[in-house]
Order: C-alpha cells, then structure tokens, then sequence
C-alpha cells in the first residue's frame, strides 16, 4: 500500500501515468466487455499526452498534488461514463458529462444505475486515505525524497510522439459512424478529441449555407425515397379540421406493455380498448438522443432529428423552431403543455417559447401528492389539465395540449396502495414487475382523464394522440431470455425495448392497426395532416412523413443505438464500422437476418436525413 503513497512523492508523472492506464482497462472491461490490449496503445497516447502537458506547465513543489488532481478528474470522469453507459448504452461525449447537474432530478435512476464495480476507479484514492489515517495515527513524519525530475527537451520529445500518435488514431478512425466502435477503438480521451473536431468541422462548413437552400436539400432528399404515397389529396387530409388536440406522452413505456396479459390481468386495460377504434401503429420506435424526455417533446412538434450530441432544449431552446403549436397559432389555437416537475429540467423554460406554447404548467401548477422524485402524479397532473382545457373549451377556444407523464418513470416505484395487479412471486420486487405496476397505473390514470373528457364534452370534438418518449426496462437488469420466460413473448434486447406505442383516435373515424414502420419524427407531420394544415403550403421542412399516407418508411435513430442504425419495414439495422459489418434483424420474427445488402440504399437514405436535419436545426435564426 505504500507503494502508491511513495511513488506519488518521488515520481508523480510515473505513477499518475500508471494508475490511469489500470483506469483505462477497467473502463474497457466495464463498458466493450472485454480489453482489445493494442488499442490501450491510443489510451497510452492521450494520457501520456495530458501527462507531459501538467509536467512541463508544473513547478516541482505541485506536481504530486498536480497529478493527484489530474487522476481525480480523468477517475471521475470514467466514473460517471460507466454510469452513464449503463442507463444509456452510449459513451457520454464532453457535453454529455456538462449535463450531470440534471443528476438531482432524475437521483432514484442514476442510483439504480450504479454498480459496485464501478467505484473501482477511486480505490486507489481510498488507499491513499488509509495510508494518511495510519500515519497519523503512528504520529510518523513521512521524509520526503526529492523528486524524479525528466529533462524538460525529453518531456517536450515524449509530447509531441503523443499528440502525433493520437492525432495518427483519430485520423486513422475518423470515418467510422459507429460512436460505439469509434469509441473503442480510439479510447476515451481521443474520442473526446474527436468529437471536438468533428463537431467543429460541421458548424465550419455550415458557414456559407443558408436556410432556403437547405430547405430545398431536404426536399429534394425526401422525394428521393419511395414512401409508397398515393398523388393528389392525402387519405384522412383535414377529417379533423378545427378539432382540438391532445398528445399524451408516456414516460419510459413500451409497446410490449399493449395487450398485455400478466396471470389474467391485462396490463393496459384502457388503451387495449382504445386500439379497437384508433389507428395503431405497433412498429413505431423511440428516437430521442441526450435530452430523452425534452427529445421526444421536441421531436413530437417539430419532426426534426435530435442531433444526439446535446439535448434540443439545451443545444436549440434559444433559436426560432419551426413547429405544430406555431403553425396552429395561425388557426387561433390555444397551445398548452403540463409537466409536474420544475420547467428549469433539462432548460424546459426555453424549449417552450422556443416551440410557441402559448402557456405551460409545471411544478408550482400541481399538489405535490409526492408520487416519485418529480413530485405529482399523473392523477394531479390530468386534474389540473382538465380544468384549464374545460375552460378553454367553454370559451368555445380551440386547444392543443400536451401532457407529459411521469408516475412511469425509472425506477418505477408506484406506492404500494396504488398498486392494483397482483404479481407472481418471481416478479414481485423485480424491476419488471415494478414496471408492469407502473404500467398499470399510468393506463389507469389515462383512463379516468378520458372519462373526465368526455363528462365535460370534450371527448367528441377532441383527437387523442398517445406514444411513448422512450424505453423503459434496463439490459443490465433484465436478461431477455428471463423477459420471455416470465412474460410469455419474444423479447429482443433493442428491438423491443426501443419499440414504443403510437395510437391516433380521431373522432368519428373508424381506426385500423397500420404496419408501416414510423418514429417521433412523423408524429407532427400525421397530426398536420389530421388537421388539415398542408406542411407543403406552408413551407414548413419535416424530416418525418405522415403515417397515414405512406406504406414504405425507414426511420434513424443514434444515440441508444450507433449513428446509421435505421428501421425500415422489414428490419432493425445496426452498423459495425460501416454497413458491410452491420448486423439486421427482422421486425416481425426478431431473428437475425443474414442477407441485408438490399436495404444499402436506405442505410445512406437515413444517414444524409440526419445529417441535413443536423445542418437545418444548426441553420435556424436564434429568436
């Protein structure tokens, strides 16, 4: 143990450098599974680097508290990736880790998050601790050595071959689209780097666009795919002209949950009944990035991409977005949003002026019934909802309202006397089991603000609008073969957690259950449509289609899953280092799929969308 303490004092450069290599490989066992010993190589590279950096920039008196400090940093830093990387299946980037003071709100998931394993990364600090506490006790003065000092010209040599050497990765690397593999592949501190440069090479080469022109890109783009829709008026084009709007957003809920039956008991009551005269789309898929929750909201009104590399209200609240509350302004249309938490999460107080919502309503708005760590219940949450929309709707005031739910929320504790299912024993105290309880609750609670719809006169002259903002269930604890098992359903560990529901009612018009593929993105183009607001006539740029009038669709997503991912009709794709490496699996059998060089064009279809929506929304005036 003594061993640290002593190199620390005579050489700090040697021991900081050695540590943080051990970091490195237990941050590549913990996130690739595995140790790939010739890529430590480009790990070696950057921390030598940063290294030699704080030795040249250093006087001798403060290099061991120097290097300590480097090590707490760079330790932390892996920390809270490893952590990350268990909720979100993602390597954080530098913006990501600037998001930790979200933490606090969202505490009960990150707790969960965590695993033992991952405070390896400061049992080197808690050796140091204990050493201080022993020598203290001893009431030992500990000499000093003088300290290893490097010539300045071999500190300077020992710079320049690693910065070369991470520059030689990165370029090497710079191709791949793959975050995951780019990650792996360059190791953590170089694709940080990397994702410096590229992000600074896209806003340079954005210097000399303009909106107009990209908007006719987009255009020209999206004619480019064969949607399958049919020319002149579209089906259902304004069957719901005037009427209200509502969008429930469903926390953290799945599409698993719908129909499903637990010893008996249907989980989702309610909406199994809705399906029956509502158009349903049970291939529909979450496409949320860093923001999740705020990404969804911002993808539902806007059907632009979320760029995956900071969270739309952080990265975008300041700019004039283009969206559904600002297009039915035109039409005198009240916009509203309900949220129980503090609308300061995740910037919400500048994503809603940026969207146009005439008015929002968030934590001071709602008793707080202490439901989970954001405070109300959806229960308060559609109560206070009704009462505004009843008073709109006596002033004879269109509305469109957008309820945000949140009694689904990881890690889906629902108190014990608002539980109504009662579980089996191998799932009572599972997360699964939690969360069909959570399931059952928000159903419940959907339902009884239905019924107060239509109490009030509401329900016929409203479209009801349902989906989910993103998964729920957690890899890490729920092996899919142990899913399937316990829930009688094939459970594939991406596909169907990243499957969520979709169900339009429209009054009045008859509903049917509707195959094609579709994401958050086509959201705002169907309801357009519903409405009878033609985007083309308007000139609004919608990175999504209409739903109810294609039969051939390829969505992307990243984020969750690695940029060029993309679900089409038939497969669910995820790329390797390009496509050729990729592997596919197929929507409806979820078994992979060997042969997929067919669907190439729509690989390179999805890439070129979002990167034209990364462009369009970096391309928007600020307000």
């Amino acid at each position: 143990m003594t061993w640290i303490a002593n190199s620390f004092r005579k050489s700090p450069f040697w021991a900081a450098f050695l540590l943080l290599m051990l970091k490195m490989v237990l941050f590549r066992y913990f996130i690739f599974e595995g140790v790939q010993f010739d890529r430590l190589l480009a790990d070696a590279a950057a921390v030598l680097a940063v290294l030699c950096l704080f030795e040249l920039t250093t006087t001798s008196r403060w290099k061991s508290a120097v290097f300590i400090a480097v090590n707490a940093i760079v330790s932390l830093m892996l920390f809270s990736s490893a952590v990350y990387f268990s909720y979100f299946s993602s390597v954080p980037t530098y913006k990501a880790l600037l998001n930790l003071g979200q933490v606090g709100q969202v505490s009960d998931s990150v707790e969960a998050s965590m695993e033992l394993k991952f405070f390896l990364f400061f049992l080197d600090f808690a050796v140091l601790a204990l050493l201080k506490l022993v020598t203290l006790k001893a009431n030992r003065k500990v000499s000093v050595s003088s300290k290893a000092v490097a010539k300045p010209y071999i500190v300077m040599i020992a710079l320049i071959i690693s910065l070369g050497a991470s520059l030689l990765y990165i370029r090497m690397d710079r191709h791949i689209s793959n975050e995951l593999v780019q990650a792996e592949r360059l190791g953590f501190l170089n694709y940080q780097v990397a994702t410096a440069i590229k992000e600074k090479k896209a806003s340079n080469a954005l210097a000399d666009s303009s909106i107009k022109e990209m908007e006719k890109a987009v255009a020209a783009h999206l004619d480019s795919y064969d949607d399958g829709a049919v020319a002149g008026t579209p089906n259902y084009f304004g069957v719901a002209e005037g009427k209200n709007v509502i969008v429930v957003q469903l926390e953290a809920f799945q599409n698993m949950m719908i129909n499903l039956e637990v010893d008996g008991q249907a989980v989702t009551p309610v909406m199994n009944e809705l399906i029956g005269d509502s158009f349903y789309f049970p291939h529909f898929f979450q496409q949320v990035g860093q923001g999740n929750t705020s990404d969804a909201e911002f993808l539902s009104n806007t059907s632009i991409y979320p760029t995956g590399a900071v969270a739309m209200s952080k990265g975008f609240g300041d700019r004039d977005l283009p969206s559904l509350p600002k297009l039915l302004d035109k039409d005198n249309y009240s916009s509203l949003t309900f949220h129980v938490n503090d609308v300061t999460f995740w910037e919400r107080d500048k994503l809603y002026p940026a969207l146009g919502f005439t008015k929002y309503y968030e934590r001071a708005d709602f008793n707080n019934d202490k439901f989970n760590a954001f405070g109300a219940s959806d229960k308060e949450m559609y109560r206070v909802g009704l009462k505004e929309l009843t008073k709109l709707h006596e002033q004879d005031k269109p509305f469109y309202a957008q309820f945000i739910s949140t009694s689904s929320h990881h890690p889906f504790k629902v108190p014990k006397d608002l539980q109504t299912m009662t579980l089996r024993d191998s799932l009572e105290g599972t997360q699964l089991g939690n969360y069909i309880q959570a399931s059952r609750y928000t159903d419940q609670e959907l339902g009884r603000f239905i019924e107060g719809l239509k109490a009030n006169g509401m329900w016929d002259n409203t479209v009801l609008l349902i989906y989910g903002d993103h998964f729920g269930l957690q890899t890490k604890d729920n092996d899919p073969a142990w899913v399937e098992e316990q829930l009688g359903m094939k459970y594939e560990e991406r596909m169907s957690r990243f499957n969520i529901p979709f169900i339009v009612h429209v009054p009045g018009v008859e509903g049917k259950t509707l195959q094609t593929v579709g994401g958050q993105v086509d959201i705002m183009p169907t309801i357009a449509n519903l409405l009878g607001v033609s985007l083309e006539e308007e000139g609004f740029t919608a990175f999504g289609k209409d739903l109810l009038n294609v039969t051939n669709n390829a969505i992307g997503m990243r984020y969750y899953m690695p940029t060029g991912s993309f679900f089409n009709n038939d497969i669910m794709f995820v790329p390797g280092e390009s496509f050729e490496d990729g592997t596919a699996y197929d929507l409806n059998t979820m078994e992979p799929v060997e042969e997929f060089s067919q669907y190439r064009d729509d690989y390179d279809y999805v890439l070129k969308l979002m990167k034209l929506s990364d462009e369009y929304v970096k391309l928007l005036p600020k307000r």
